[in-house]
This record gives structure tokens, sequence and C-alpha cells, in this order.
């Protein structure tokens, strides 16, 4: 087996962003990109030589040669075993679980999670470390530095490795394992939830929907939801994963899981739905006419964790990302525990599940999890969801309700303005930061700001500092806007505009979200001037 060292050239932008290097599937297809990038990552690490090493993805387009290309170098790096979902998929919370079982030194994930895929659609790369998380900050600023100035890359020159079945296959001292990529993330499944009182659910009517997008949890759900819980093969969706998606979005919301949200909203609905997104981290859940948001479904599945099996003796903690609504604050308070508020990315709990400072986490961008592995996990929330209802003997729409009656209701949505023009994004952010200091006490109708600040964070674990998190305004009155740039697109710039109002009156509980916050979203386009200086006049997506 021969080593062929390449000369290469130093590409200027392939610093990771909150959940890896996510770009275009053209830019990634440019000549030596993909080499560069893994090369870097393998030229910053130390200690990989004859360990184990987790691959493979949510299917997209150019995922089964990125892999075929990170195994050839994997192979020349050194590694010992390569563990490689058949067909090269593997959902990202299978991923992370695997990486823990198998005790290996770190995993590559290749997804571009909720972004479109196909041809002209997004594609991501991400190093997940020994602890089934996402690389820290340190460390992906460190392959960052490195690809600045690569030179050169390695790869072994050895045929394509076959992953249409599984196999072993063994080159120079590398073992490569072709493995299923669902059945060892099934069986955890099976350990932490009641599988009999769910499957008792279901085989007394309990009709349950859910969309796979034509992306990774297609064949999870098959197996998971299908197979051992019985849940009619006719009400999984879309459960073939496809290069493009089947030309849709996969991201679980309103706008883009259309089908399901159609179906669910109807007169005719199932009890309860969900979708999960391109690499299975996401989720989105939904009763009889009734949508959960994200920041609330965290809330509930903290309120009710001990009705499941693997939280029956209560939590450690909890944790949220900072523009994640503060329902998940009302919880740990009455229950007693700690809550943490951290940046966005998953990658900041990590260190807070390692040192068991807190059990579920999320964020209100469709992620909730828990200390069974270090990634957020969409089949995990619907399971825990369901596992609830089942104990509870509620619809979704009462649990919901009585959760509000005991902790209030934080009214919440977030607006996307994506594909803004980066100078106009820059210079939104520059106005808001230079405003800052003229805003605390300042009122706007019946809200007083009390705090207008940039967020930053401090991890209480390791002491490292992550500045420029997001423009805060907190209202004496317990509402908040939070406006941030996001880190997941790959063209122009999407500003993220949270806003939530805290509401303890019952008479309003159903009351429309986007008519109840209407004063706040006034509010924050006067302080922000966001059609001034984007030029949209109402928000991309709404959630």
């Amino acid at each position: 087996m021969q080593i062929v060292t390449v000369a290469s050239k130093a590409y200027s932008d392939q610093r990771p962003g909150t959940s890896g290097l996510r770009k275009s599937v053209v830019t990634f297809q440019q000549e030596h990109y993909l080499e560069n990038f893994v090369q870097s990552l393998f030229d910053v690490l130390d200690g990989y030589v004859g360990k184990t090493l987790i691959l493979g993805g949510d299917g997209r387009f150019f995922n089964l040669t990125a892999i075929q290309v990170i195994i050839r170098m994997a192979v020349a790096a050194g590694f010992g075993r390569i563990v490689v979902g058949h067909d090269g998929l593997l959902s990202t919370p299978a991923a992370s679980h695997l990486i823990r079982k198998n005790k290996a030194f770190g995993g590559i994930i290749l997804s571009a999670s909720h972004n479109p895929g196909g041809p002209d659609g997004d594609l991501g790369i991400k190093f997940n470390t020994a602890n089934g998380g996402p690389a820290q900050e340190a460390l992906t600023e460190a392959i960052f530095q490195h690809s600045l100035k690569i030179a050169h890359y390695h790869f072994a020159d050895i045929p394509e490795v076959p992953l249409d079945c599984i196999d072993q296959h063994s080159f120079g001292h590398t073992i490569i394992d072709v493995v299923d990529p669902v059945a060892d993330y099934a069986q955890l499944m099976q350990e932490l939830f009641d599988f009999s009182a769910i499957k008792s659910l279901i085989d007394n009517g309990f009709q349950v929907c859910f969309d796979a997008m034509h992306a990774i949890t297609g064949p999870y759900a098959k197996k998971i939801l299908g197979e051992q819980l019985g849940i009619n093969q006719e009400n999984l969706l879309n459960c073939e994963p496809k290069a493009d998606f089947g030309g849709g979005h996969p991201d679980p919301n309103l706008t883009y899981a259309h089908e399901l949200a159609e179906r669910m909203l109807s007169d005719t609905a199932p009890d309860f739905g969900a979708a999960s997104d391109g690499d299975g981290d996401r989720n989105m859940i939904l009763g009889r006419q009734c949508f959960v948001n994200p920041s609330d479904s965290l809330a509930v599945i903290a309120a009710n964790a001990t009705l499941i099996p693997a939280y029956k003796n209560g939590l450690s903690g909890v944790a949220r990302s900072m523009p994640t609504s503060a329902a998940i604050d009302v919880v740990a308070k009455q229950l007693g525990i700690d809550c943490y508020e951290t940046p966005t990315g998953w990658k900041f709990f990590g260190n807070l599940l390692d040192a068991n400072k807190i059990t579920l986490c999320g964020e209100e961008s469709f992620g909730t999890g828990s200390n069974h592995v270090r990634e957020k996990d969409g089949i995990w929330a619907v399971l825990c969801w369901l596992n609830i209802v089942a104990v509870k003997k509620q619809s979704v729409s009462e649990i919901l309700l009585a959760h509000w009656q005991r902790f209030g209701k934080h009214v919440y949505t977030r607006h996307d303005y994506q594909g803004v023009e980066t100078t106009s994004a820059k210079n939104l952010v520059e106005h808001l930061l230079n405003n800052l200091i003229n805003l605390s006490d300042k009122q706007f109708d019946n809200y007083t700001i009390k705090t207008a600040d940039e967020f930053s964070y401090t991890d209480p674990i390791d002491g490292s500092i992550s500045e420029h998190q997001g423009i805060r305004l907190l209202f004496k009155n317990g509402a908040r806007i939070i406006f941030r740039l996001s880190g997941t697109g790959t063209s122009g710039a999407t500003l993220r505009v949270y806003i939530e109002d805290y509401c303890t009156d019952s008479n309003q509980y159903n009351e429309n979200t986007q008519s109840y916050l209407k004063p706040l979203i006034h509010i924050a386009d006067k302080i922000a001037g966001i059609k001034m200086h984007t030029g949209m006049k109402i928000p991309t997506v709404i959630t």
C-alpha cells in the first residue's frame, strides 16, 4: 500500500462555524478543497494513530465521494479502525453514540443539517471528539489557522471501499468496518424509554405521523417507530433518504415540513406528529391542530422527565442556548435545579454534560437532547413525547395547557431574514452595538428595557470565554428581544430575531403568537432598523 503526497494550495475560507465547515457543494468540489480541510484536521490532532474513527453522514449529494476521500486520508494518517455507516449513512446523534460506545478517538460527520442538498445545494463536515460532541472552538480555530498555510496532503493508494454491504475490509494496519447505522442507536433508545407503554398506546389506536423529509432519519423511523413500536408504515412519510432530499428543504418547521403540518392542522389530523431534519438532530413536535414551540418542548420534557425510565431519578440540571426562551428557567426554579445559559452551538453543552452539571439541554432551533449522547437528537425527542403521552394519557394540547397553567406561558417566535447582503447585515449589527449604551431604561410603548448588552459566556468548567454571541434586549417585565447573525448558512447572511414575552393570563394562552407579540415585533424593527438595513418587509421564515 503506497502513501501518496499531493502538493496543494491553501484556501482562505475554511473557518468552521457553530456546526463545522458548511459550504456549497460547488465549493467543496474545488481542487484540493476537501482534502485540505481534512489534512488540516489530522495535522492539528494528536494521538490518533492506531485509534478508532467513526465516519458517516446524512446521505446528501457528494457525501459518498467525500467519504471515500476521507477513508483514504484516514488510512494514510494511521487510524487503526474506521467505522463507517452502510451506504455512508449515519445520523449525527447515532454517530455520537458510536463514538462513545466504541471509545473512539472521534468522528467525522458529513452534513449541512437543515440546509438544502443536491448538486446546487450545500455540504458540511465537522469533527466530533472522544466524548461524542462537536469540537470546541480552540480546536476548530486551530484547524482554520492551519488551513491558511497548508501546502500538501496525504492519501493511501487503495481501491474504493464498498459501502453497499455490511462487511469488514483491511488495508495495511487499518481495519474498515461497514456497519448497520441504525442497530446500536435503536438499542440505546430501548434502554432509555418504556417501549412497552408506547407500543400499548399505539396498539390502542393512538395515531402517529412522522416525516423524515427524505433525510437520514428515514431508516431510523422505519426500524424504531415502525417495526419496534408498531406505527403504520403509511404514516411514516418521506422515509427514503435522497441525495437532494426530494428537492425539499430538510428543516423541520411549519414552513418546510408543510406536508406534515397540513395533515396535523387539518380537521382529520392524527393524534401526534413529528419531523426531523437532514442529519437527524432536530425535531418538530405537533399535536392535533397544535404546534409545540421548541422552547416549550424542552420545558415540558424537563417538567415530566421522571416519567421516562432513563430520568426517573430526576435531573442534575438543565441548560439552554441564550436565544431559547426562558420557559426552561421557570421549570428549573420550581424543580430546585440549576439552569445554565450558553451561546448557540451544541458544543457549549458538552462540558456541562461531561461534568454532570446538566441532564437535559436544548436550543430554540428545534434541538433538544440529554446526556445519552453529546448531540441534539430528533428521534429521542419524539420518543420523549410519546413516553410522556403514554404515561399521562393526555393529548399534546392538554399537556401543553397543563404546563402553562403551572408555569406560565413564554410566548415566543423567531423571525429569520435569510440571504441578507453580508455588508448590510454587519451594518445592522454595528448600528445596534453603537446604540446599546443609550437603550438601558428606555421605554417603548408599555415595555421598558432593563439591560441591553452583547452576550458573552465563560464556561464554568474550563474557564474558556466566548464573546460576541448575540445582542440582548431584556425588558423589566421579562420580555426579551435577541438579535443574532446565524453561522449555518452558506451564502449571504441570516439575521435571526428572537422575540419573547411572558404571559400568566390563561385567557390569552390561545391567542395567535404573532398577534400577541406584535408590539415587540414593532419595537425590534424600530430599534434595529431591520427593514431599512435588509430591504426585506417580512421575514423569510417565521417559527
